[in-house]
């Protein structure tokens, strides 16, 4: 924090709405202690302003601000014990193999990670041997200390000791940014920070798996040896975490997608997914949802060109801001790019004719399919791919427009994840990021926008400083699943700078030229990542109205197949999926595999329902429901059907 003060006192306010007055240069921690000796213990960094950024306890405060103090047991805690468990995993393994070299270590969302170059191989087996020399550093309870460092000495010293990696590091560092480095015990590392008091506060931690890292994410450097783990305040988040890491194992979306016959990989196609006859029907359920629902809130759907000149790219500032993720080829001598997104195209369609008000807001729906260049370490099946379709739209609308329009944005989004139960919706605002295009004033314009209808929706929001678009700062949605992680879903995206780049424009009820503002919005997303979020979410137990197979006729021996065969094809002309288990397997046996299958329905067809010309029901998972008429059963199905159960 910059010297802005010098009467040598500064005041500070806290949660409560109470200023409080400080000596210049009280620590973050200090302030916690004046409050209280719980609060002082438990703090673990603090937060200036409502800024992104957590600041380290032992930062000094310089000028008037509100603090938030940041406690151990809070997620925002949690990362601040997880990047000191990092600490604590680079020093154990030096420890344990002195020749280690270290790379990078940072806190994630969901734990932390340690990039190494080690002549020896770990394996699972030497987890408990790392985590047995953690625990050893923790009891210690060695005190954190931050060092402020010269930057050519240290640069020095790191080639001096062969380590390449923080010399690296140190190297791209700005010239005239301080440099820190943490250290406890003997032990210290070039660090930004921020961390706990000491080694102590790392009271629950696991060494979770091991992974080869290519250094910086690029193939063509060297491949480290990467260590994952997690930390908490409390031994009993830690078991609550480990308890839904094991439930998210068995729900992971690659393994049920093999055993279910949803979706296939193959080097053939890169981190680009084939899905399969039952998982194509899951993936037009879900186009057909978003089409039906553009007929009742106003959309017209186009379809637009997969590959252009790359001008259009230069234009709209891709070329400039996102060329990393592009894929480019020669055509006619003319360098052009397959489409990364659909928004470009869209505003060909607006500017191909003379455009009124009272065509706004224009509403554009594309579901073509889009390429963008995903490195191969960062893929991961159907949630990180090379290749996807999006529910994506673009609206264009006036100035004025921007409030109602959001608030039907925000109605439609609720409407969406209700039907997919989600159990919660989290919304927050990103703000301009450092790489952007377009003026101050135009971003604070439409920041100011966003937030205004969000407010007159009564939306409940936090900010994310520095996250929007490089055009435009947006609203993002993320869900919880049922077993509690959370999922970045859908976007608003607010655009002013595409219409000016691409020379937009309306003719306003005055007789005026008036340039549109441009509304960026998915809801599912890529449908590759959604229906991966949903197999997990649901662990393959689709409903009725998104199963691949809603019901499996099973008979009980030979006599019965004709009767069945009857049934499969009145349920499959009234347009529901139906198969059949016609073998001569026994029928717990049938019903066991229809279970393992997670489909919802089992009829099952005797001697007596062929007299009374019904079926046996069983419900998912093993529920018997009894006899029911070919006839109920229909109503039964058609209604769940139509409410999207």
């Amino acid at each position: 924090m910059p010297e802005t003060n010098t009467s040598g006192v500064i005041s500070v306010t806290l949660k409560d709405g109470v200023p409080r007055s400080f000596a210049l240069g009280t620590t973050i921690r200090e302030v916690a202690f004046s409050i209280g000796e719980g609060l002082g213990k438990a703090c673990v960094g603090g937060r200036i302003d409502g800024q992104g950024a957590i600041l380290d306890l032992r930062t000094p405060l310089r000028r008037d601000a509100r603090l938030e103090i940041v406690t151990a047991d809070s997620k925002d805690g949690w990362q601040v014990i997880r990047h000191s468990a990092a600490h604590i995993l680079a020093d154990a393994l030096l420890s344990l193999w002195p020749d280690t070299k270290l790379a990078i270590g940072p806190a994630t969302e969901e734990g932390f990670y340690y990039d190494v170059d080690l002549a020896h191989r770990i394996t699972p087996d030497d987890l408990p041997k790392i985590e047995a020399a953690m625990a050893k550093i923790v009891k210690e309870d060695r005190p954190f200390e931050r060092c402020s460092v010269d930057r050519a000495d240290e640069t020095r010293k790191a080639r001096d000791h062969g380590d390449v990696y923080k010399a690296e590091i140190l190297d791209g560092l700005p010239i005239g940014e301080e440099v820190t480095f943490y250290r406890h015990g003997q032990f210290e590392d070039l660090c930004r920070g921020p961390h706990v008091p000491s080694t102590g506060y790392v009271k629950a931690f696991k060494l979770l798996r091991t992974a080869g890292a290519y250094w910086r994410g690029d193939e063509n450097n060297a491949m480290l040896q990467r260590i994952y783990g997690t930390a908490f305040a409390r031994e009993k988040d830690l078991k609550e975490y480990l308890h839904r890491i094991e439930e998210a194992e068995k729900r992971d979306h690659r393994k049920l997608g093999k055993e279910l016959g949803l979706f296939m990989m193959h080097p053939v196609a890169p981190a680009s997914p084939f899905f399969l006859p039952k998982g194509t029907v899951i993936y037009n359920r879900l186009v057909r949802l978003m089409r039906d629902l553009y007929v009742r809130y106003g959309y017209q759907e186009v379809i637009t060109p997969q590959v252009f000149d790359s001008q259009l790219w230069h234009t709209s500032g891709h070329y400039e801001h996102y060329k990393e993720n592009m894929y480019f080829t020669i055509i006619d001598e003319r360098e052009c790019a397959v489409k990364p997104m659909n928004c470009p195209s869209h505003t060909f369609i607006f500017g191909m004719e003379r455009r009124s008000y009272r065509e706004l807001p224009l509403r554009i729906a594309d579901f073509g399919r889009l390429h963008r260049y995903e490195r191969s370490g960062a893929t991961a099946g159907l949630t990180r791919v090379r290749t996807f379709c999006q529910d994506d739209a673009h609206i264009f609308a006036a100035p004025e427009q921007i409030q109602a329009e959001v608030g039907r944005l925000l109605a439609m989004i609720n409407e969406v994840y209700g039907l997919f139960g989600f159990p919660e919706v989290r919304v927050a605002l990103s703000t301009r990021p450092a790489a952007s295009i377009g003026s101050a004033e135009v971003w604070e314009k439409a920041e100011s926008a966003l937030a205004g209808a969000l407010q007159a929706s009564g939306v409940n929001y936090t900010i994310n400083p520095g996250d929007g678009a490089f055009y435009g700062p947006k609203i993002d949605f993320r869900v919880l699943d049922a077993i509690g992680r959370e999922w970045q879903l859908g976007t608003i995206q607010l655009d002013f700078n595409l219409p000016e780049r691409f020379d937009l424009k309306y003719i306003t009820s005055e007789g005026s030229e008036a340039r549109p503002v441009m509304i960026h919005r998915a809801i599912l997303g890529s449908l590759e990542r959604f229906i991966g979020i949903i197999i997990e979410h649901y662990s393959g137990q689709f409903p009725f109205w998104l199963s691949p197979v809603q019901a499996r006729v099973l008979t009980i021996n030979d006599d019965h197949v004709p009767y069945a065969q009857s049934l499969t094809a009145r349920l499959s002309e009234a347009g529901f999926r139906v198969d059949e288990d016609f073998s001569n397997s026994k029928t717990g046996a049938k019903i066991r595999d229809a279970r393992l299958a997670r489909i919802p329905y089992v009829l099952v067809v005797g001697a007596k329902e062929i007299a009374d010309q019904t079926v046996a029901l069983r419900e998912r998972p093993d529920i018997d429901r009894g006899s029911i008429s070919i006839d109920r059963l229909l109503e039964l199905f058609r209604d769940q059907e139509n409410r999207k159960q």
